[in-house]
């Protein structure tokens, strides 16, 4: 009998074992990660697969696109709608205080005319928008579409449709600076309007606030007190809502009383805001120290020939009644 061969045909023939295959191809595929991690050897592949499947990702995101659009566009609808209806309520409501603001203003221009008091200086004013926060984490500054060539100054106050909201430090050519109130460096000279007492309110950026330092411990400070620009520093013009009293801590062991006070602004949510001229160069130029002399030394002058004029008029009657 001939022997039956029990191997089988080569067609069913058996490779590497399942144990040696996946110890390859183990090493293999830790040998490709170390490989894409340390030389990036994949990084073209993934870029041309990228390109490749660009077009249907955009075609398969399509249909969750226009179910977002249209959803943001019923929303907005309806946000819109509220918002004129609040603002109808709103604009009826403010009628009378804007007819007593009129009234209350054509009052004040005649009084001052009345004292003979210079009329308030008008502060210029250009609308800007916020781009983005400035890179430096250890600084509250935020940067502007405004810049020199739009004629910003620098350190011109900007203040949002709340209060004072920083000012300008840092000019370029097409964009700003703006240093928040909130700032470690910022300082704003304000006057308390229920008690008519001054201060300088200083940033605290590790609670976004600020603080009214150098107070003494019994000064007359309550919470909620207003605090407004004082307008002696030449730069910010006097009234602007700078902050509200939050806390008044007085202590014991020091002279001064720990205030901490809440900006008016919102330095995180402010989008358009408003550049002012600095108040100091809209004042009426001072006369110079040569034209102060030259007036000083014309007053004697004209003294004198006032005095020569008079008595030239007395002697006249005296020689036209004397006789020859």
């Amino acid at each position: 009998m001939v022997t039956l061969d029990r191997s089988p045909p080569p067609f069913f023939k058996q490779g590497p074992s399942a144990f040696t295959r996946l110890m390859f191809f183990s090493a293999l595929a830790i040998f490709l990660m170390v490989a894409d991690t340390r030389w990036k050897v994949t990084q073209p592949l993934r870029a041309v697969v990228a390109t490749m499947l660009q077009p249907v990702q955009s075609v398969l995101l399509a249909p969750q696109a226009w179910w977002a659009d249209a959803g943001h566009y019923m929303s907005g609808l309806e946000a819109a709608r509220l918002d004129q209806h609040q603002s109808q309520k709103k604009a009826a409501a403010q009628a009378e205080r804007v007819m007593r603001v009129d009234q209350l203003e054509r009052e004040n221009a005649r009084l001052r005319e009345l004292l003979a008091l210079r009329p308030r200086v008008n502060v210029q004013s250009q609308a800007a928008e916020v781009l983005y926060d400035a890179p430096d984490p250890f600084t509250r500054k935020v940067v502007i579409d405004q810049g020199s060539r739009h004629g910003v100054i620098l350190g011109s106050p900007v203040i949002d449709d709340a209060g004072v909201l920083g000012q300008v430090t840092r000019l370029y050519p097409l964009t700003s600076e703006v240093t928040l109130v909130t700032d470690k460096d910022a300082a704003v000279p304000v006057v308390n309007s229920r008690t008519r007492q001054r201060g300088v309110a200083y940033g605290t950026p590790q609670v976004l606030g600020m603080e009214l330092r150098f107070m003494a411990g019994n000064a007359d400070v309550q919470v909620g007190d207003e605090l407004q620009t004082s307008g002696l520093d030449g730069v910010y013009p006097a009234g602007l809502p700078v902050a509200k009293v939050a806390r008044v801590d007085r202590r014991a062991d020091s002279a001064f009383a720990r205030i901490v006070l809440t900006p008016k602004s919102q330095p995180d949510n402010s989008r358009h805001v408003l550049l002012l001229h600095p108040l100091a160069d809209q004042l009426p130029d001072r006369p110079s120290e040569a034209e102060t002399i030259a007036a000083s030394a014309a007053a004697p002058a004209s003294a004198a020939s006032v005095h020569h004029a008079k008595a030239a008029s007395t002697a006249h009657p005296a020689a036209s009644g004397a006789k020859p």
